[in-house]
């Protein structure tokens, strides 16, 4: 199992905390195929929140394809198609970034100063300006 860690002071609402450290835990391989959950009971009494939260957090992960719910005996992760995903993921990180683009040109940010920002944000340890 994963260990899962909600940030109060983040900005990022709990489930999408949730959202996104399964989906991590699940393409990185640390949350294999057919690895049960903790039940949404279970995981929302550990992590001090409501039942609602960790459901909208499940219920999102089941409709992108990351989990699957039998009813009775709980969430698993899914059978999955990796290259599938990291297409869905693609295409959900270009919109932002066609966003981002558009917000730079039209405030006369240099595709260079737009790089920059990028590797500062990626955290990428050998970028030097």
């Amino acid at each position: 199992m994963v260990d899962i860690i909600i940030s109060n002071t983040s900005s990022m609402p709990i489930y999408e905390q949730i959202i996104m450290q399964i989906k991590k835990s699940i393409m990185n391989g640390d949350l294999k195929e057919g690895e049960a959950l903790p039940s949404m009971r279970t995981l929302a009494k550990e992590l001090r929140i409501s039942v609602i939260t960790t459901k909208r957090a499940y219920e999102e992960l089941e409709n992108a394809g990351f989990i699957v719910t039998v009813m009775g005996k709980g969430s698993f992760v899914a059978k999955k198609n990796i290259e599938r995903i990291k297409e869905e993921q693609l295409k959900q990180i270009e919109k932002s970034i066609q966003y981002v683009v558009e917000q730079a040109q039209l405030n006369g940010i240099s595709l260079q100063e737009l790089l920059d920002i990028v590797k500062i944000l990626y955290g990428d340890e050998t970028y030097e300006k």
